[in-house]
């Protein structure tokens, strides 16, 4: 179940962003002007909770509730520890940066828990075409500083749940090793992260590929250093840490040894053979390294495995393994030890598929081993645990399996396994889905059952191909990777199941019949089984079609206006369309197999197509297209296009490459000719919304590079002017697959992301007057209170929470809160309001959503600044002209 890691969307990015395209004659361009203002909007996600491989779960050892989570395409993230989420750490990552989303390792440092560092980069292939690099924050990862490295990372490679490869000196925290792959060897930074240099004279840069016949570098990639691990009981508080511990990805090298701070290294004798060391866990407290090893370097594959402890003062082996390796179809890699009472250590069994994983524990250093489940007779099994995934409850799958099967299961490629060091009853674990954990762990020692819930909220980890908006109904239909994709009623709400019947492993398109939104349709990827299913009710129930011959996966679909009849683009064989719910196909002649298809919002026997710079037409239900003769579009087929809902054959076309033509265009004429925007120097994706008030056309937004800045921007004016409604902390790395506005709420955007799901923003300009611009201050008048809090604080840099209220008898229906800084400080990000600032005098103000204020009642809003000298609290605060009191 989900062993395929969103490869289908990489590829097609990969195709996107690297796919050059031979120069074509210029279309049309228009001549308008380009206007790239700032818009407040506030960003949050459609609530899906994961929907990803978690591979990495860190701790820090020095502070209680500070916690890290990485993902492979998805970021990183921070605990919150009050509101029990994660708070996303990586949304800066802009559009030529994208691959360092992807994380490989996370190090919290020991010595200054301020301090953290990501080890980021995607793909160690071409795919990915830049190299990768270590980030630094000294605020917990409310911001970063970047060191590039000389060489790629692989966060989305295989073996990227070994680790951590990435550590910092808890003795000396100026000191950090990076284990790199490819064939890099390990690398050493001694001015905290700041520079890096290879240390030379290690002697092993690893040997294991998973594939050395793939010729696409992704699985013939040599896994390189996988991990480091400092003994910190041979160090003192200053001076840099004598023995640390490095594993390898070889089988008969695995685990090297330094007793020198890394001076010299040596192979450490007596080690097994045969197997990869996951991971390398130490237990001071006993002096006992305990390893995990598996056959493969996972986190998919896996038949054989290991559990093996080492003592550091004699340099005895033990095999600890919990199950005979001869019993075992699955390899060791999970491992944590409770630093409360450390003779106890866990691990996972990550790739026991089925009937599901296994988690062991030991209490007595490894000597004997209880499982989380056992059976009784078989095929039925006892649990040592309950699941409760009433927050998100898609994790069952919908389905309904027979024993040892169970739903939700415990998971799958479990390669992140920690035991909170503070807590000895919490313990999290990463799955291919999520973040499970318990807050009752040991009660698996006395013989009760624990409970196991998701503990993921925040963390949004889906691939997203398509998106949808539809004028009636849910607001928000969505195809994804691995997960198929959901109807969100809610987005505040996590939905209760996917797409399924059929259950898509990747939904790679989907459409709804402008006219009548209840029929929709889904294309997608599946092992074995249907690759397209229907909708009569808006996507809350559906049922399969029937493929026609030669379909391999899911392509593209687009439903009539009416919904009467489809058209489809699968993988594998050429375009085909009905009449009806696909009981039988017919091919369309006129267009090339693997083709980009869309419907007319207007006319429902019109569709369109475009493959390789010609854009089709046809006008009799999709038996026949037409290739029309413009000239000028993009040359490849990294390109996406929209009709226009309400006007017949007014149809928008994004896309190319750098190299060739790149940009927007638009046509009035079903695709007969194209007039190019000018000023648009790139776009990826369109998409429609609800118009301004007063407009006559609807918004526009698209995914682009407008007045040199990459961003997302909108139109209410046809495309003559552009806003850009993010900011450089809310980038999102890769947003090229998809975009679309709300139809039935002005300003509100829905966007694709590769690795962090669905964003949607909505805008503090309710109305939207024109393309540009801001809203002016509101005028609020009427006695207030301000309870300004500085809620931490660390060198250099501070964050803050104010609190507004409004004292008096009437509401507020916005407000201007100003203020001037005592000691020269600086807001580097605020949320929950705008603000300016010009030298020390501050104004923040509401942002649309937040600006009624009843009598009585407060809003709250919070910032990071930077500080120098003292970081001393405002005394004053005025309500535009009116003081408010200081509480």
């Amino acid at each position: 179940m989900r062993r395929t890691r969103i490869l289908t969307a990489v590829l097609a990015l990969a195709a996107g962003l690297l796919a050059g395209s031979p120069p074509v004659v210029a279309a049309e361009r228009a001549e308008r002007s380009v206007a790239v203002a700032a818009d407040t909007y506030s960003w949050k996600n459609a609530r899906i909770d994961g929907g990803g491989f978690v591979p990495g779960i860190v701790f820090n050892r020095k502070e209680r509730n500070l916690a890290y989570a990485r993902t492979d395409i998805g970021g990183a993230y921070r605990w919150v520890e009050s509101s029990k989420t994660w708070t996303p750490l990586l949304d800066s990552v802009g559009w030529d940066d994208w691959g360092h989303t992807g994380v490989v390792s996370l190090a919290s440092d020991l010595v200054d828990p301020d301090k953290v560092y990501v080890a980021a980069g995607t793909y160690t292939n071409s795919w990915d075409p830049g190299n990768g690099a270590i980030l630094r924050s000294s605020d917990r990862g409310a911001s970063w500083q970047k060191a590039n490295l000389p060489f790629k990372l692989g966060g989305n490679m295989p073996g990227r749940g070994m680790g951590e490869r990435l550590a910092v000196d808890p003795n000396r925290n100026s000191v950090l090793y990076l284990g790199a792959p490819s064939g890099k060897g390990l690398w050493r930074s001694t001015d905290s992260g700041v520079t890096w240099s290879q240390v030379t004279n290690f002697p092993n840069v690893g040997n294991y590929v998973a594939d050395p016949s793939d010729t696409s570098g992704y699985s013939s990639d040599n896994q390189g250093i996988v991990w480091v691990t400092f003994d910190e009981s041979t160090g003192t508080s200053g001076n840099a840490t004598r023995t640390l511990y490095v594993g390898v990805a070889d089988k008969d090298n695995a685990v090297y040894r330094s007793t020198d701070a890394g001076a010299t290294w040596s192979r450490l004798a007596g080690q097994p053979t045969g197997h990869l060391a996951h991971k390398g866990v130490l237990d001071t407290a006993n002096g006992h390294l305990y390893l995990s090893y598996s056959d493969k370097g996972g986190p998919y594959d896996g038949g054989k495995g290991q559990l093996w402890r080492y003592a550091t003062a004699t340099g005895t082996w033990t095999d600890i393994s919990p199950v005979a390796e001869a019993d075992t179809h699955y390899g060791f890699s999970g491992l944590t030890v409770d630093r409360q009472d450390p003779g106890t250590v866990m691990a996972t069994a990550y790739s026991s598929w089925w009937p599901d994983t296994q988690i062991f524990r030991s209490t007595d250093s490894g000597a004997t081993w209880t499982r989380a489940w056992d059976y009784t007779s078989y095929p039925n099994r006892a649990n040592r645990y309950t699941m409760d995934v009433s927050s998100s409850p898609w994790l069952t799958w919908g389905a309904n399996p027979s024993p040892p099967e169970q739903t939700p299961k415990l998971g799958w490629m479990t390669e992140a396994l920690e035991i909170d060091p503070f807590d000895s009853n919490r313990m999290m674990y990463g799955t291919g889905a999520t973040i499970y954990g318990t807050e009752n762990l040991r009660d698996w020692d006395s013989g009760s059952q624990f409970t196991i819930r998701p503990m993921v909220r925040g963390l949004e980890e889906t691939a997203v191909n398509d998106l949808a908006s539809p004028p009636s109904g849910a607001p928000l239909l969505s195809a994804l990777g691995d997960i198929g994709g959901f109807r969100h009623t809610d987005l505040t709400k996590v939905p209760s199941m996917m797409f399924t019947q059929p259950n898509f492993t990747t939904t790679t398109s989907l459409d709804f019949a402008e006219s009548n939104p209840d029929t929709v349709v889904r294309v997608g990827n599946l092992d074995s089984g249907p690759h397209i299913a229907f909708s009569t009710d808006n996507g809350a129930n559906w049922f399969a079609g029937t493929d026609p011959s030669g379909v391999s996966g899911g392509g593209t679909v687009a439903a009539s206006s009416d919904g009467g009849r489809f058209v489809w683009s699968p993988e594998g064989t050429g375009v085909r369309y009905t009449t009806g719910f696909g009981s039988t196909w017919s091919a369309s002649s006129g267009i090339p197999s693997g083709a980009i298809v869309e419907s007319d919002r207007v006319d429902p026997r019109t569709f369109y197509g475009f493959k390789s710079g010609k854009f089709y037409v046809s006008t009799d239900g999709g038996a026949t297209f037409t290739a029309s003769n413009a000239t000028g579009l993009p040359s490849g087929d990294s390109v996406r296009f929209k009709a226009l809902p309400g006007v017949k054959g007014d149809v928008w076309l994004a896309g190319g490459a750098p190299d060739g033509a790149y940009g927007l265009w638009h046509s009035t004429d079903g695709g007969a000719t194209w007039t190019k925007l000018s000023g648009v120097e790139q776009a990826d994706t369109i998409g429609f919304g609800k118009a301004a008030t007063g407009a006559s056309y609807q918004t526009l937004y698209t995914s682009a590079k407008i007045g040199g800045v990459r961003g997302i921007f909108r139109s209410t004016d046809k495309g003559a002017t552009w806003t850009r409604i993010n900011d450089d902390a809310h980038r999102w790395g890769w947003t090229g697959a998809a975009i679309t506005g709300d139809p039935r709420v002005y300003g509100r955007v829905y966007i694709s992301t590769n690795g962090r799901g669905v964003i949607y923003g909505d805008s503090s300009d309710a109305g939207g007057g024109g393309g540009g611009g801001t809203d002016p201050d509101p005028e609020p008048t009427g006695p207030c209170a301000v309870t300004y809090k500085i809620t931490h604080e660390w060198p250099g840099g501070f964050q803050a929470d104010v609190r507004l209220s409004n004292t008096g008898a009437t509401a507020w229906t916005g407000w201007s809160l100003g203020w001037t800084f005592p000691g020269g400080q600086s807001i580097s990000q605020i949320w929950n309001a705008a603000h300016t600032q010009t030298g020390s005098a501050v104004t923040a103000r509401n942002i649309g959503w937040n600006g009624t204020v009843a009598a009585g009642a407060s809003v709250s809003f919070g910032f990071t600044g930077s500080w120098s000298g003292t970081n001393g609290k405002p005394t004053a605060f005025k309500l535009g002209d009116q003081s408010c009191a200081v509480t």
